[in-house]
């Protein structure tokens, strides 16, 4: 039966409707009383003759000031209260904080004590099917409060849609379809192609689920209809084109929620639901059509379903079905654009660190990073790894002051200075007096620390040089874990100060780890107290593999942030560890050949040489015909000694140093050239090769495999 929509009447402050003073308090119709006389509220006698109160009688100073509005009524405890004598004073009791339950469509007897299909406030009948009108203005503003924060509490796409779901499935609804835009538009971006709905979640009461006690309660349900569909999901599009001057599209254009039994409605179902929905869909006005519109434009629709032995929806369902969506679609605009945001913070930070890492000779690598918060994922601190020529590596660690976007950008802008700067194989104190420049040139404020190393394997020796950060931590083999002794220096950015190198021992196994503050200080603890934790750490986790083999390096990484307690993370952490494997003396063979014509035969003798000793004369003419190219090369420029050197790891690499500071490159000889073939052998047979340019000149180098 179709649910009119009428006006009812508001309870009275201070009266339970269960109350049997109910309806004496009611407000009394225009040419009533404004008070009963007690002999009309003892059996309906007629009053003796006089005057009305509110019309007749004299009010002195001592009469009570009636309001007879149609919405107000004098309540109890007032003087006028107490020289009534059937009035008595009574304390209101609170309301309920959940939708009362409705009465069947039959009038049947009600579990909550009501007499059979009798109206508590006023004991009479009512209308078969017209819902029992107890609070239901209240009922209603207070079940839009509570969806619209459950609603609100969402951050993500995923939690707003599920928000409208739950907070309408039971006590709205039977059941909920959320469809929305595929692809969703950000912003102002203006969509192009058709305009596509896509399912993005249902939600719908079992047909077991007892629902009494909350919202709307069901009717006793009538037995299935054979030929009734009884599954939504199975006849149900998971996707819909929104055809230009449809039905649907004219249903989305007016915004406003609609019941099914209009004609643009009932054309519109079909359409969004697709084919074969007519069946499933109940009829008449138990069916709301709401479509979903954002700050700029329409991005979906919900449907909201009641079952045939269900109440159906009136009027001010509509006006709630508009409150929910409306806060539903705000909501989901606002979602992608966080995750829009969220995405950009993302990919900013990623392309500012070091996607992998570099497997330089000699030294293993591993890295990690944590952001100060899941909601905040940018920040400013890196870490970087960069091959230097000789076999050698430089290890950066950096923090720059905040974490923000801001932040984020001036760590890229110092990150690719240290880059260029390594590339020149400048010392350690002048590439922090370089990136000391460069943070002053973007600005006054901006202040950030770094430390800077470079790793020798060949040597077994490390360069440190520090501007205000915190100092590493170096274990060694047998377990010990120490804080190398480095100049602190001041901070970048700070501008007319020096920085200072020291060189210390890295013997093979050891192991360097380069941190942020964020790893060792907190709100909970000072630096020097987390410096001392994590060298205990290390320490502790070095002694569970014995004195003879390090932890794994990956494994040690996982250790240290395991440190961190719950209110340690109040920064981002960068942390870099290295193992130093080192090159040990005898594999490696290194020379100082004279600029003189005879250098390349020379050259060819010594490398032939070091691969039999080696056993590795395999490689003998490929490596004699690249060295004497090379050589040749290097001889035809130089005006100091040329060295050579060879390297024996996991694959074969040779080094020729010279004093000329111009790079060569690879070009295609012409046929009538005498010369310019050289790169393009070792192009073509090298495994890897380069070229990198030194303070004192450059080194051309290039790799072969062993086997």
């Amino acid at each position: 039966m179709t649910e009119h929509p009428i006006s009812y009447g508001r309870p009275q402050p201070g009266v339970e409707p269960t109350d049997p003073r109910g309806p004496l308090l009611r407000t009394p119709a225009p040419d009533a009383p404004a008070f009963p006389s007690p002999v009309q509220a003892r059996g309906g006698e007629v009053p003796p003759s006089g005057p009305a109160p509110d019309t007749a009688a004299p009010r002195g100073k001592d009469a009570p000031d009636v309001d007879t509005g149609p919405e107000h009524a004098q309540p109890p405890g007032t003087p006028a209260a107490r020289t009534q004598p059937h009035v008595q004073e009574h304390r209101p009791r609170p309301a309920p904080e959940v939708i009362p339950a409705q009465p069947d469509a039959g009038g049947q007897a009600r579990p909550d004590g009501a007499p059979g299909g009798q109206e508590r406030r006023t004991g009479q009948q009512p209308a078969p099917g017209r819902p029992t009108p107890m609070r239901r203005d209240g009922d209603r503003l207070r079940f839009v409060g509570a969806a619209t924060r459950r609603i609100a509490r969402g951050l993500d796409l995923d939690e707003i849609v599920m928000g409208l779901c739950r907070a309408t499935v039971p006590t709205f609804a039977d059941t909920i379809l959320v469809y929305l835009r595929d692809p969703l538009p950000v912003g102002d971006e203006r969509p192009a192609g058709p305009l596509l709905l896509r399912l993005r979640r249902t939600d719908r009461i079992p047909v077991d689920r007892d629902t009494e006690g909350g919202g709307f309660a069901p009717l006793p349900q009538p037995a299935p209809d054979p030929g009734e569909p009884t599954d939504l999901s199975a006849i149900t599009a998971e996707q819909c084109e929104v055809r230009p001057g449809g039905a649907l599209a004219e249903v989305l254009r007016g915004v406003r929620p609609v019941f099914a039994d209009g004609p643009d409605a009932r054309a519109a179902l079909p359409e969004l639901l697709g084919a074969g929905s007519e069946s499933a869909v109940p009829g008449g006005q138990r069916t709301i059509l709401a479509p979903l519109r954002g700050r700029r434009r329409v991005i979906g629709a919900a449907v909201f379903l009641r079952r045939p032995d269900r109440l159906a929806f009136d009027a001010d369902d509509l006006l709630v079905a508009a409150q929910l969506a409306t806060h539903s679609a705000l909501g989901i605009d606002k979602a992608v654009l966080y995750g829009r945001e969220a995405y950009i913070a993302d990919e900013l930070q990623r392309t500012m660190l070091p996607e992998t890492l570099p497997r330089p000779t000699g030294v293993r690598l591993a890295s990690r990073y944590l952001p100060a918060a899941e909601t905040a994922r940018v920040g400013g601190d890196w870490y970087d790894a960069i091959p230097l020529p000789g076999s050698r590596v430089a290890l950066v660690v950096g923090d720059v002051m905040g974490h923000s976007m801001t932040s984020a950008a001036i760590m890229g802008q110092l990150r690719t200075t240290a880059q260029t700067l390594a590339g020149l194989d400048l010392p350690p104190q002048e590439v922090l007096h370089h990136l000391d420049e460069q943070a002053q040139r973007l600005g006054t404020d901006r202040m950030a620390t770094c430390m800077y190393a470079v790793y020798d394997p060949v040597s077994h020796r490390i360069t440190i040089a520090n501007a205000g950060h915190p100092p590493p931590v170096l274990l060694h083999l047998g377990g010990r874990a120490e804080v190398l002794r480095v100049p602190p220096g001041a901070p970048i950015g700070v501008g007319g100060v020096d920085f200072e190198a020291v060189e210390l021992d890295a013997p093979a196994g050891a192991t360097l780890l380069l941190y942020t503050d964020g790893l060792v200080e907190s709100r909970l603890r000072d630096v020097w107290t987390g410096i001392e934790q994590l060298r205990e750490k290390l320490a502790a986790t070095a002694q569970l593999t014995g004195p003879d083999h390090p932890p794994p390096l990956e494994a040690l990484c996982d250790e240290v942030l395991d440190m961190l307690g719950p209110g340690d993370r109040d920064d981002d952490i960068a942390l870099l560890a290295a193992r130093f494997d080192g090159i040990a003396p005898s594999d490696v063979a290194y020379w100082f050949l004279e600029p003189e014509e005879t250098a390349p035969g020379r050259a060819r003798r010594l490398a032939r040489r070091a691969l039999a000793r080696w056993g590795l004369e395999d490689l003998s003419d490929s490596v004699e015909l690249l060295v004497s190219e090379v050589v040749t090369n290097a001889v035809r420029y130089a005006s100091r000694p040329v060295t050579l050197r060879l390297l024996r790891t996991d694959v074969l690499r040779c080094e020729v140093g010279d004093d000329v500071p111009q790079l060569p490159r690879l070009r295609q000889a012409r046929a009538t050239d005498e010369g310019g073939r050289g790169l393009y052998l070792v192009n073509k047979m090298a495994r890897r090769w380069g070229a990198t340019r030194l303070s004192t000149g450059k080194v051309v180098w290039f790799e072969l495999h062993r086997s």
